[in-house]
């Protein structure tokens, strides 16, 4: 019995070990030395390191508006990004799960925007933005395509999450193909029997039974839009005057560029508390919303 113990922990070790050593090193110890270097003023290159306690934690909260306002910034970022990133994944993944002859054409076409690494993709749109919409301009006279989109803090916003939800979509689709291709196909029809209109079906069956995938995408679009960095390098670069810096860009500038790296790790692990609090609610609320089918 002890040496069969024994050669279980062995192919636990064997198998599982690798695995948790490099997740060891490549998280968990950089995770804990940002936690120590962020009541620390090291500026991320000399050698000497002061402890300060609380003080970069105290400077964020009486002393530092810039993070404030790119926190403000991401939060309508985030809010807008994740209901916009869902309802439309979630609408071309209803309407691509209809027999349609060019569905996987289309499927294809949605998701491959999220092949493509985000600064690329934002250098394309950047091109898109300040030469294709110019051109447009010029040639059907419309406002909208004169617009400042990448000058203009308003319109930098909405250029932004134009893109996000351009790219992240469909991915998001994908997963919602998954759950509305496990949907009953006898409740559908029991429904429709019972003279259920389409808008009650969706409502009252479809939305109910995908509510694990509705979990998964809201946690998903939760996290990349909190996270967002490298469309927002790419696009504006959080100008004009910081007014589309997103909590992200803030950070690195923080830590890279103004050589404060305890300030910006503090940062980081204030960031990182209150992306955990908002997940862990969101989880919680849309996990008691799922139901058997």
């Amino acid at each position: 019995m002890r040496g069969s113990k024994l050669s279980q922990l062995g192919q636990q070790t064997f198998f599982v070990g690798p695995a948790l050593l490099f997740f060891t090193l490549i998280t968990i110890i950089p995770f804990l030395m940002g936690m120590y270097y962020s009541f620390t003023d090291w500026n991320g290159v000399s050698g000497n390191v002061s402890w300060v306690g609380a003080d970069n934690f105290t400077a964020i909260f009486t002393n530092d508006p810039d993070f404030w306002s790119s926190f403000w910034f991401t939060v309508r970022f985030t809010v807008l990004g994740v209901v916009l990133t869902n309802i439309v994944g979630f609408f071309l993944a209803y309407f691509l799960t209809k027999p349609l002859k060019t569905r996987n054409m289309l499927r294809t076409i949605f998701f491959m925007p999220n092949v493509i690494g985000g600064l690329l993709l934002g250098f394309i749109w950047q091109f898109i933005f300040i030469k294709g919409f110019a051109t447009m301009g010029d040639i059907t006279g419309w406002s909208f395509f004169n617009l400042p989109w990448l000058g203009d803090a308003t319109t930098g916003f909405w250029a932004i999450v134009m893109v996000f939800v351009w790219q992240s979509s469909g991915y998001l689709m994908v997963i919602y193909i998954a759950s509305l291709s496990n949907v009953s196909k006898e409740v559908l029809e029991a429904a429709e029997i019972d003279g259920a209109s389409r808008m009650q079906v969706l409502r009252s069956i479809i939305v109910p039974l995908i509510m694990p995938a509705v979990t998964i995408g809201l946690f998903l679009a939760i996290s990349w839009s909190f996270k967002m960095f490298d469309l927002n390098l790419s696009l504006t670069k959080g100008g004009p005057f910081k007014s589309t810096e997103s909590v992200a860009m803030n950070i690195y500038n923080e830590a890279f560029l103004n050589n404060r790296y305890g300030l910006g790790t503090a940062k980081a692990l204030l960031f990182f508390l209150i992306v955990a609090i908002i997940t862990v609610i969101q989880v919680r609320v849309t996990k008691s919303k799922e139901v058997e089918a």
